[in-house]
């Protein structure tokens, strides 16, 4: 009988440790005191690794670590994990993603409880100060306020689900959902993201990338209605922190839960000098429970790809190349850019995926559907989407996926094409690989083309109109917005299609302004 050994590097609850020492293939080799300057002297025997935030899974780890299968992330965040370095080596990274849910969504009611009341400091008046004075804490009800969720995905959901026990009037902003979702449990849906800027109480619960960075920055805040409450218990930067602590010390926002910042720890965040604020140093997986189950579930998935059964929540998905011919790994590349590509372009709630094929490279159009689901499911799913996942995921969503082998009629030797349809639009992108890998998108919505899939694009259609060029070219220029590429594709309705590569990343400001343009008929803005 074969053994394996999990390494478990950093702390994690008794009941995960017990599990795996009752097995009798496992070898259990518990490091989580070694420091971790030493750590990398021992992690070569490890068949699997077990980790949480205290671990960087960095290039040295990766490099030290010479048996690796596996890494299993006990928690959600995997911010200490270097992905592609771990893709490299062929080591697949897991997490594990909802054992803290219930804590995490207990943690927001307690943040909103406690800004509402100022629990905190009426307990530190009369603990620490012995001063008894009920009229120095007056707060306010729940009942009948209105909540705004941002992004009613597995936490959020049941918090407005807690929020409609206080009787609160509850509504959700989340383009990626179907809203029958939040109007099944009597929560409104929202496509307005100003209305959420008008309630009394903000929570946001979305996973962190480039779309919801600074979500609520300065021009959001002063939108804001006088007196809200904002929390934040997802991810550290989704409030532009400046922008909070101006509107906290104005007084704008009356108070603000925060369990999670920028930077961590955040010892020295100027946040912590305000008086209006309630903090706490990133709890939301920290209950007794949750730990728990974050813990089996870690031992679980670690025992399951140590044997190499499964590899539960897979992050990649290690490409070995005596398994896959040479030829389909840059069209798997290439489908899940561009899938990527079409769900940023054509933002909404994705009703399908579809794949279709041309040439020899139909034999894995199954596969290239799996990294289709991935790329366009990314932009709403965050970093939970995986490989192994995403087949599922898009049938929770209710989202219907196909993949189809077409005639070759496209004069390519191969082709693939990714359409995606949201409740606004449907996107369709084609794509071909050259010689020695080249990859490039060559048709969009009908717009023939040739462009390789990377970088800043700016996706421009307009009627096929003289000077439009040259206002695209004066307002990025206005922007001080350097274009790298313009590539241009017609079509015989005299419409056209400018995919621009851009240097600096387009604002708001910026794109607002180019939708401007009289003949412009619609924008969008991606980033690969």
């Amino acid at each position: 009988m074969s053994k394996y050994t999990i390494m478990i590097c950093d702390h994690i609850h008794q009941k995960g440790v017990e599990l795996l020492a009752k097995e009798s293939d496992i070898t259990v080799v518990n490091v989580d005191t070694l420091p971790k300057d030493k750590l990398l002297e021992v992690i070569k025997d490890a068949d699997v690794a077990i980790t949480r935030s205290s671990t960087e899974i960095n290039e040295s780890f990766v490099k030290a670590a010479k048996n690796l299968k596996a890494i299993v992330r006990a928690g959600v965040g995997i911010d200490n994990v270097d992905i592609d370095a771990c893709s490299k080596r062929g080591i697949v990274a897991m997490n594990v993603p909802t054992a803290n849910t219930i804590a995490a969504v207990e943690l927001t009611m307690a943040h909103i409880l406690n800004s509402v009341r100022s629990f905190p400091d009426a307990h530190s008046e009369l603990k620490n100060d012995k001063i008894w004075k009920r009229e120095n804490w007056y707060g306010t009800e729940l009942k009948n306020k209105k909540l705004g969720i941002i992004g009613f995905g597995n936490i959020g959901s049941r918090v407005g689900i807690r929020a409609k026990a206080f009787e609160m009037d509850v509504i959700t902003y989340d383009p990626y959902i179907n809203p029958a979702k939040a109007t099944d449990l009597n929560v409104t849906y929202t496509k307005n993201f100003d209305e959420i800027l008008r309630c009394d109480i903000i929570t946001i619960h979305t996973p962190k990338n480039k779309e919801t960075i600074n979500m609520i920055d300065k021009e959001e805040v002063s939108k804001l209605r006088d007196g809200v409450i904002l929390i934040n218990c997802a991810r550290g930067g989704l409030y532009n922190e400046d922008a909070l602590y101006e509107g906290l010390k104005s007084k704008k926002i009356r108070a603000a839960g925060i369990d999670v910042f920028t930077k961590e720890p955040a010892t020295q965040n100027r946040l912590l000098d305000l008086d209006n604020i309630y903090v706490t140093p990133h709890l939301g997986a920290n209950t007794l429970e949750s730990q728990e189950k974050i813990a089996i579930q870690a031992a679980e998935q670690a025992m399951l790809s140590a044997r190499g059964v499964s590899f539960p929540n897979a992050l990649n998905l290690p490409i070995k190349e005596s398994e896959i011919p040479p030829m389909v790994k840059p069209y798997l590349e290439l489908t899940q850019k561009i899938a990527f590509l079409g769900a940023q372009a054509n933002r909404g709630s994705i009703s399908s995926i579809k794949v279709i094929t041309e040439g020899e490279i139909s034999n894995y159009k199954d596969s290239l559907l799996t990294f289709a689901l991935v790329g366009a499911l990314r932009a709403s799913v965050g970093e939970n989407i995986n490989y192994v996942n995403a087949t599922y995921i898009a049938s929770e969503r209710g989202v219907k996926i196909e993949s189809i082998e077409s005639p070759n009629q496209s004069g390519y030797k191969n082709r693939v094409t990714v359409k995606v349809a949201t409740d606004k639009n449907t996107f369709k992108i084609s794509g071909t690989v050259f010689d020695e890998n080249v990859q490039r998108v060559v048709d969009i919505n009908g717009f023939g083309l040739d462009i390789e899939p990377k970088g800043k694009m700016i996706l421009f259609h307009n009627t096929d109109v003289p000077g439009v060029i040259g206002e695209i070219g004066t307002i990025l220029s206005k922007h001080s917005i350097n274009i790298s590429d313009f590539r241009l594709g017609r079509d015989k309705h005299g419409h056209a299609l400018a995919i621009i590569i851009i240097d600096d990343e387009a604002t708001k400001e910026t794109l607002a302004e180019l939708k401007s343009i009289n003949a412009c008929l619609d924008i969008a803005y991606a980033i690969l």
